[in-house]
């Protein structure tokens, strides 16, 4: 029998785990549903940043950068979605960026908001509509100036000077910005697919696969159990939240609204490592009888640093064609994909410095150290002892996806698994994972931050 040596205790906390984490789970990605896709807001910001970057835009580049007006864009964009729908923002740019015959104000419109300064707004605008040779007051106006898009917006629809605010180094700023956002991901994908040409040709062709040995904890199965199920689901993602909310709680008394979040994630990711890498701890110190820092039990080699660096980077390049080619195919086959990460809207909205320098720190060094560990350092060399490699890395990859909590992210992050364990398992080193993984992060969080005008 497969449980005959193993004790009813370990056993029964398996099988309790196990049974907790299947509603956690199923629960969590039920409501990732109802979650909204972040898409729309990354790409409504990204024609926000070229309508503000048209200025300094060299003639002879703006038929590369602007193929249709932005404005336009975000207005037929904003269309496709019921009014009722969008965001106050929103809906105040879908006026204001609508022709008055196409768009008509309703007189009980300013119902619509709750935001007293855009009724102030609504005013003007019917004010417009009604007699076009109207011309308010821009100082009325000066309320929106932190926001330069709309102020902008604002400039061209009420007819007031906007150069002020938009001068020429501002919109050469967001010229630069336009350029990095459109033309670092292509540049990333095109040395991404040299090298995915390459590593297939001497996957296939040549038959070198470069399989690294691996040394495995000698950990079983329900251990693997134990610390997925018990340690990252039912003490980490249930038990430790309610230690970390009512810490920051205590904390974030006289902090803004930002830094408070920033916090709670930061805390609430640390305080939900904690238990699985006790349950790591307590494993290895039960097989060697004592846990000695020194010794490398997840084989991350950090005596050869380059050599982890030129395999992370080399990974992170090679897989980011396949997931942009998975995130494609997932949406031609589903419109408005639901299901995104809250970290990001919260990255892309966030105007806090600090707590950004917080959610950075949280999602390109804490995370991918502490999941590589688990999913790459333990869970994948296990797999791959008792499977073999290749369904140790699937298999890993898709608890790995799963464990994310998004119905529309798990096949982006699921092709993103298999490209950290082929690298975790080609390079022999857990670091270059690590490194691969702070990248993949660190590349979506730089498209964020180049995302807020």
């Amino acid at each position: 029998m497969i449980f005959q040596n193993i004790s009813k205790t370990k056993l029964s906390l398996a099988l309790i785990s196990l049974v907790i984490t299947f509603f956690v789970w199923q629960q969590g990605l039920r409501d990732s549903l109802s979650r909204p896709s972040v898409s729309f807001d990354i790409s409504q910001k990204e024609q926000e940043i070229a309508e503000l970057a048209i200025p300094s835009i060299p003639i002879k580049l703006k038929k590369f950068l602007i193929t249709n007006d932005p404005v336009d864009e975000i207005n037929n964009a904003l269309s496709q979605v019921s009014f009722n729908e969008l965001t106050e923002r929103n809906k105040l740019i879908r006026i204001i960026s609508s022709e008055s015959n196409a768009f008509k104000i309703d007189k009980n419109i300013s119902k619509e908001f709750k935001n007293k300064n855009y009724n102030l707004l609504i005013k003007e605008i019917e004010k417009k509509s009604n007699n076009n040779l109207y011309k308010p007051n821009s100082d009325k106006f000066d309320l929106f100036k932190d926001d330069r898009f709309l102020y902008h917006l604002l400039s061209k629809k009420l007819d007031f000077d906007d150069s002020s605010l938009i001068t020429k180094s501002f919109s050469s700023k967001m010229f630069l910005k336009i350029l990095a956002i459109r033309f670092i991901p292509l540049l990333t994908i095109l040395l991404g697919s040299i090298l995915a040409l390459k590593t297939l040709w001497k996957a296939i062709y040549l038959k070198k696969f470069g399989w690294k040995e691996i040394e495995p904890l000698e950990l079983e199965l329900i251990d693997m159990v134990l610390l997925i199920a018990g340690g990252f689901v039912v003490l980490g993602e249930v038990v430790s939240p309610l230690f970390s909310i009512s810490l920051v709680e205590l904390l974030s008394k006289n902090i803004s609204n930002e830094l408070s979040q920033s916090l709670k994630i930061f805390f609430g990711y640390l305080f939900m490592a904690i238990p699985p890498l006790l349950i790591v701890y307590y494993q290895i110190k039960s097989l060697k009888g004592e846990f000695i820092l020194k010794k490398d039990y997840f084989q991350f080699k950090f005596s050869s640093i380059k050599h982890a660096l030129i395999y992370g980077i080399k990974g992170w390049l090679t897989i980011v064609p396949f997931v942009l080619l998975i995130s494609v195919i997932m949406n031609s086959l589903i419109d408005n994909q639901n299901g995104s990460n809250p970290l990001l809207e919260i990255v892309l909205n966030n105007k806090n410095y600090f707590s950004f320098i917080i959610l950075f720190a949280t999602t390109t060094l804490l995370a991918p150290f502490f999941e590589e560990i688990i999913f790459r350092g333990i869970l994948l060399p296990t797999l791959s002892r008792d499977f073999g490699v290749i369904w140790g890395i699937v298999v890993s990859a898709f608890i790995f996806a799963l464990a994310h909590l998004s119905f529309g992210e798990m096949p982006p992050l699921f092709v993103l698994g298999i490209g950290l364990g082929i690298t975790r398992i080609v390079s022999g080193s857990l670091l270059s994972s690590v490194i691969m993984h702070s990248l993949w992060n660190g590349l979506t969080f730089l498209n964020l931050f180049l995302l807020r005008t």
